[in-house]
């Protein structure tokens, strides 16, 4: 059996994460939540963690919005059921709207510090170890664009009361991300330590400004969906109309479709695999290492339903791909619009 590595959450911490990160938007009550016709309960979920932890993987990462509350109550009960608190290293996320009044969500002062001491209830947690901003304070659906001199100080205060130990961010603009950390360093207030933002071998726009910006201060990448929502593991065959997984075939796939637009999507996946059946690997095995190569990248956040999809993952982290299979796979890449231009990535 494989065991993941421990690494540092980037130059700004001496926060040590596994090499892999746990996604759990899959996790909580069947049914609940824009992802509830895939969800995993809490008896379904508890073999999956636990073959984690066997493996190595303690860094977990969720969001308040998984399952709209759900997937933090099944997150909490099973970590704290089958680890010491000093063991694992849990992250959750706010911002996205969690309800139809216009203080659910969005992060003015008002949500981030009545949204963190909800996702502490439904974890059963004194603190996370790190708090991560789902989205810009300009980019939430549906959410008034507060100061970000009000998010940021309202988040250094999350910090300073021991609610949370360090800061993370996720997809935005570049200049937005260094608007924020340059107006925190010059209050003195907390800075983010890491950068959750999307990034594949099917959409790779990141590379232009965000990740050269994280890599040049210092700031951990945690991607989310290191597989493109299963194209990239095969899940859907060559067209997003042939999917053949709950997932893919159910409510979420109006989500992959909206993500992923490009020409060559499904030709890149055609080489995935192949170099997969040369290497006698799975197709999502040579999508992750791809990213678990780059040495800028810290730990993917890979979201799994069987153990063997995690063990396939675990064992991914130890494949070496040549230059040549790593410039075979990226060969087909051509540009496409930025998701955050047209609306949200």
């Amino acid at each position: 059996m494989s065991q993941l590595k421990s690494t540092q959450l980037g130059a700004n911490c001496g926060l040590q994460v596994s090499e892999l990160c746990l996604g759990t938007m899959n996790y909580g009550i069947p049914g609940r939540g824009h992802q509830g016709d895939w969800t995993l309960g809490l008896s379904e979920a508890r073999p999956i963690f636990e073959a984690a932890i066997e493996r190595g993987l303690y860094y977990v990462d969720c969001a308040d919005i998984y399952g709209v509350g759900a997937a933090e109550e099944v997150v909490g009960q099973l970590l704290r059921e089958l680890l010491p608190r000093e063991q694992y290293v849990l992250t959750t996320k706010i911002s996205i709207p969690m309800g139809r009044n216009p203080n659910e969500g969005g992060l003015s002062r008002k949500h981030v510090m009545e949204g963190i001491d909800a996702s502490l209830r439904r974890l059963g947690l004194d603190y996370v170890d790190q708090l991560i901003i789902h989205r810009h304070p300009h980019g939430v659906p549906r959410g008034a664009p507060t100061p970000i001199t009000e998010t940021l100080e309202a988040l250094h205060d999350v910090v300073q009361a021991g609610k949370a130990l360090y800061l993370g961010a996720s997809s935005m603009f570049a200049w937005q991300f260094a608007e924020l950390q340059l107006t925190a360093e010059m209050r003195g207030w907390t800075k983010f330590v890491s950068m959750q933002n999307h990034y594949n071998l099917i959409y790779r726009e990141e590379e232009r400004e965000m990740n050269p910006y994280c890599i040049s201060t210092g700031v951990a990448l945690t991607p989310w969906s290191p597989l493109a929502r299963g194209i990239l593991a095969g899940s859907y065959r060559g067209g997003i109309e042939a999917g053949t997984t709950d997932r893919s075939q159910g409510q979420d796939r109006a989500r992959t479709e909206s993500l992923y637009r490009g020409e060559r999507d499904f030709d890149i996946a055609a080489r995935v695999s192949e170099v997969a059946d040369r290497l006698d690997v799975r197709p999502a095995q040579v999508a992750l290492a791809w990213l678990v190569n780059k040495p800028e990248i810290t730990a993917p956040v890979v979201g799994v339903s069987k153990i063997s999809q995690l063990d396939q993952l675990v064992e991914a982290t130890t494949i070496e791909l040549s230059d040549d299979d790593t410039a075979y796979l990226e060969e087909l890449y051509q540009p496409v619009e930025n998701l955050l231009s047209i609306g949200t990535s």
